[in-house]
């Protein structure tokens, strides 16, 4: 298990079938560090059915529990998949707290932390329909990206990702990508933070920014439905992580996978509450 300071993970959206639990749960296995980020759309309460909670996806809030019970200081950061839990926001127990956004100092640098739907005009007022309809097509491509990898790998070819291809090589996507970086970093700037961090757009990166006023470093923790990447800070530095390059490493997995979405009947109040209640955190949320 690697000792880390800091780990910044988005977009899990865990209770989706997007969602690639065995990836997720077998790197927070491998790490322990001393703060851990969850930066948005960890829940995926949009695509949320009381039929389709897998004992996997629980699993890995287990694990969360179990880390933040072993000392690790856990910031959950809302974002626009789990907006639902914005009215809760600012709750603190102990090394867990409920934030929107949040606003650190690492070795006297300044950060700026926070999802990123607020620069989404598609997740306001009605066009969060379309959102939602194209979240549940986003779905199905990387469901049938998974199948199609899966029987490349069999025949000894390369995986390939066709929203990857979408988004590099349609001129809107890349100007949307880029758009939201430079308003980002612009607003970080103006406010004079050293760093900015999102999630929400799926796209890994460090890089810095420069405008007249200033500069300041934009990152992106990626996500784990496709690009399976984190941010991992250590010994004054920053890297992104990709669990494709080190999955060799982690062969052995504690959760056994599913080889197709698989609908677990629960009573998700009733699983998530015996798990909250282990932190004391029943009362609050139910």
């Amino acid at each position: 298990m690697r000792d880390l300071e800091v780990v910044i993970m988005s977009d899990l959206h865990l209770g989706s079938y997007g969602c690639q639990p065995i990836p997720i749960a077998n790197y927070l296995n491998s790490i322990n560090p001393k703060m851990l980020i969850l930066n948005g759309d960890i829940v995926d309460i949009w695509r949320f059915r009381k039929n389709y909670f897998p004992e996997t996806h629980i699993e890995i809030i287990n694990i969360i529990l179990k880390k933040i019970k072993n000392g690790t200081t856990v910031y959950y950061l809302t974002g626009n998949h789990d907006e639902a839990l914005r009215k809760f926001s600012d709750f603190n127990l102990e090394n867990f707290h409920l934030v929107d956004k949040l606003k650190i100092k690492i070795n006297d640098e300044t950060y700026w932390i926070f999802h990123g739907d607020v620069f989404d005009s598609f997740n306001k007022g009605w066009t969060k329909l379309i959102a939602k309809t194209g979240s549940i097509g986003y779905d199905m491509l990387i469901l049938l990206n998974r199948i199609i990898n899966t029987m490349l790998v069999k025949m000894g070819k390369s995986r390939r990702s066709f929203s990857k291809k979408i988004k590099n090589s349609v001129k809107s996507a890349i100007k949307w990508i880029t758009d939201f970086e430079l308003t980002a970093a612009e607003l970080a700037i103006e406010n004079e933070f050293d760093y900015v961090i999102c999630g929400h757009i799926h796209a890994p990166c460090i890089k810095k920014i420069e405008n007249e006023i200033g500069s300041t470093i934009y990152m992106n923790a990626g996500d784990w439905v496709e690009n399976l990447t984190a941010l991992e800070y250590q010994q004054n530095s920053w890297k992104i992580y990709r669990y494709l390059e080190h999955q060799s490493e982690f062969e052995i997995s504690e959760i056994q996978p599913e080889l197709t979405p698989k609908a677990v009947k629960i009573s998700f109040k009733k699983d998530i509450a015996s798990l909250a209640a282990q932190l004391n955190l029943y009362t609050k949320f139910f």
